[in-house]
């Protein structure tokens, strides 16, 4: 296992702060720092950014992305136990980290770097990542506030989040990530790499948003794959019915089959059914 600075090893910071890991708050703690600093490196040169990091726990991820040349961490945590061991990091770092005590979810993130170009790598809390990287995607600024997403997810959700319509996980989520940014697994994390292990595989995501993607408005698009995904093994002259438009007039304006189902459209359609559902609703 590395050593990548004269910080102690995460076990013994994990054990001095009766740092524990906790369910509740999706807690699975990253011990390798060989391994985290192979994640850093995932996101590219950091030697000109802002890094944000959501759930930093003891700071195994963060002291990777500060030995790798982050220019500066802002390091987000909820749980007040772990604020004394990443203290001691700042310290190491001496101006280069920043910790925030609060709910990532409750950040306005945009806004923690008026200059400067970010970047946001984290070893997401299993119950929230899904839900936070909707909301980065989500943002109506587009080009959004950072270069890149770097995220670490259950490889369960990683599939859904690179899917097209050639795989089996494609879904909604696969439609909102492909249609804004350009998705790739990069590599597994078996669970042996944590403290405790999870049940699960994990995997990183790297996520680099599209300078213009398709012309489409984020709510129609939403309904159209609510409707569609929603009941997926119908067709969608059947599964868009929940729109309350002329279901037949939308599938031919979309110039797609009525016979298609879901799992079958690929996020070009998607976004021009957007785009016709908008038009029906609006004209």
């Amino acid at each position: 296992m590395a050593q990548i600075d004269s910080l102690p090893p995460l076990r013994d910071v994990i054990e001095r702060h009766g740092l524990k890991a906790m369910k509740s708050l999706g807690q699975n703690f990253l011990l390798d720092l060989n391994l985290t600093c192979r994640i850093a490196r995932t996101a590219g040169d950091l030697s000109n950014h802002t890094i944000i990091e959501v759930g930093p726990g003891p700071g195994g991820l963060t002291r990777a992305l500060l030995h790798e040349g982050a220019k500066k961490v802002i390091a987000i945590e909820m749980d007040q136990r772990a604020l004394g061991a990443l203290k001691e990091i700042a310290d190491h770092y001496p101006g280069r980290l920043e910790v925030i005590h609060g709910n990532a979810l409750e950040i306005d993130m945009a806004n923690l770097v008026p200059e400067g170009p970010v970047k946001i790598v984290a070893n997401l809390p299993y119950n929230v990542g899904t839900e936070l990287l909707l909301g980065w995607l989500r943002t109506d600024a587009w080009p959004p506030f950072y270069d890149s997403l770097t995220l670490m997810f259950q490889k369960e959700v990683a599939q859904r989040i690179v899917a097209t319509e050639e795989d089996k996980a494609y879904g909604r989520l696969g439609v909102i990530s492909g249609w804004r940014a350009e998705a790739y697994k990069v590599f597994d994390v078996a669970k042996e790499n944590f403290s405790p292990p999870p049940k699960v595989t994990s995997a990183i995501v790297h996520l680099k948003p599209k300078t213009s993607p398709l012309p489409c408005e984020l709510k129609y698009l939403e309904q159209v794959t609510a409707a569609a995904f929603g009941q997926r093994r119908k067709m969608l002259r059947q599964s868009l019915k929940s729109l309350n438009v002329d279901v037949t007039s939308l599938i031919e304006q979309a110039e797609l089959l009525p016979t298609q189902r879901a799992e079958t459209v690929p996020i070009e359609g998607f976004v021009t059914l957007a785009n016709c559902l908008k038009a029906m609703r609006e004209g």
